[in-house]
């Protein structure tokens, strides 16, 4: 006798084909007539069965969703109350985008933890340009006249706001800046678990890792350049305090090159010294404005950007600048430029948003260029 065939039909599951195997091979000696009707049955079943199990399961799933959306309503009017009253108190930008979104019912995003700003209650002190970020000054790089002063005193976290004293400080020792340094498992950032694309093992040279410390804010630059400065890491440190303490920095502190620790904190007046110090230097001006830069990293070329798209802008002539952000110090911004022929120094700290500390600084300059201006 020869072996029984395999009987397939099309848009038959899978458990439905081992039923209709089992009766090919078990009634391959009845008359025809008798062996189709044997398979019309065995099919019909197996379809009940399938629909019946999938109709169970689907009741169960809605059953599911029901009970969790019936848990969740009875939290959304508290939440959804809590929302609301906590960004009407202030509702620009972001915040008003939170506000709306919760007056509307829609789930409103986990916030991040709050910054040292935020928890001192300085993003609730108002202006009037209704900035975004919870300290700023804009001052008069010339006369040191104070144009507009939020918060300026306040000691925060400063961020990647720290890789300016960083370079201040490999700048005015004049060490070698084509010597060749290599990235080793010593900078990879432990602190935040940040990325970085300069792999250990990677050799650039100095002058390579500071451009891209500025430029591009690389932490792993930055560290390399303080782990390699003569005496090591904490000479280094060392120094950017010696640095601070002689241009009259008296409420800042580092810790370490690169920002990433909160201990790094200045306030707003600090850090208009120190723009002002460092657009003295050539180099720092030139890689901290630098739209974008090319640097070969073994067989491969990569591009870096600059992390202030503003100096990518024709409309704004930027002498030098350094953004950072942590989320202990929130978004920052520091920068020399010329608004209305008047050299400004920018400082804005602990801005909410990622774009907002570029629209703050937007506001600044409109306001300046206006014929209204005086506070």
């Amino acid at each position: 006798m020869g072996r029984a065939k395999r009987v397939g039909i099309p848009g038959i599951g899978r458990k439905l084909g081992q039923v209709l195997a089992m009766v090919v091979l078990g009634g391959a000696l009845l008359a025809p007539s008798a062996y189709a009707a044997k398979i019309k049955t065995a099919a019909s079943a197996a379809v009940a069965a399938k629909k019946a199990s999938a109709k169970k399961a689907s009741g169960k799933k809605v059953a599911t969703q029901r009970a969790t959306a019936k848990k969740a309503a009875a939290k959304t009017p508290a939440r959804r109350k809590a929302a609301v009253a906590k960004a009407a108190k202030r509702p620009t930008g972001r915040r008003a985008a939170v506000a709306k979104a919760a007056a509307a019912g829609v789930a409103v995003a986990a916030v991040a933890r709050p910054s040292f700003a935020q928890l001192a209650g300085l993003d609730k002190v108002s202006d009037p340009l209704a900035l975004e970020s919870s300290v700023a000054l804009v001052m008069d790089q010339d006369t040191k006249e104070v144009l507009l002063s939020k918060n300026e005193q306040a000691v925060l976290p400063i961020a990647s706001i720290s890789k300016l004293m960083t370079g201040l400080v490999v700048a005015n020792a004049q060490l070698p800046l084509d010597e060749v340094i290599t990235i080793t498992q010593a900078d990879v950032d432990t602190v935040k678990g940040s990325r970085s694309r300069l792999a250990v093992g990677t050799q650039l040279t100095r002058g390579e890792l500071l451009h891209l410390a500025l430029m591009s804010s690389e932490n792993r630059a930055a560290h390399a350049l303080g782990r390699t400065y003569p005496g090591g890491m904490d000479e280094f440190v060392k120094q950017m305090n010696v640095k601070a303490k002689l241009l009259g920095m008296t409420a800042t502190r580092f810790v370490e090159p690169t920002g990433l620790s909160s201990g790094n904190q200045s306030s707003a007046r600090d850090l208009a010294a120190l723009v002002n110090v460092a657009h003295a230097e050539p180099l720092l001006r030139s890689f901290s404005t630098s739209p974008g830069a090319e640097v070969e990293v073994g067989k491969r070329t990569l591009q870096f950007n600059n992390t202030n798209r503003l100096v990518k802008n024709e409309n704004w002539a930027i002498g030098l600048q350094k953004t950072g952000y942590i989320s202990e110090a929130g978004r920052c911004l520091v920068m020399q430029t010329e608004v209305a022929g008047r050299k400004l120094i920018m400082v804005f700290l602990d801005s909410v948003g990622k774009y907002s500390r570029l629209g703050d600084a937007q506001r600044v300059r409109e306001w300046v260029e206006s014929s209204n201006h005086h506070l």
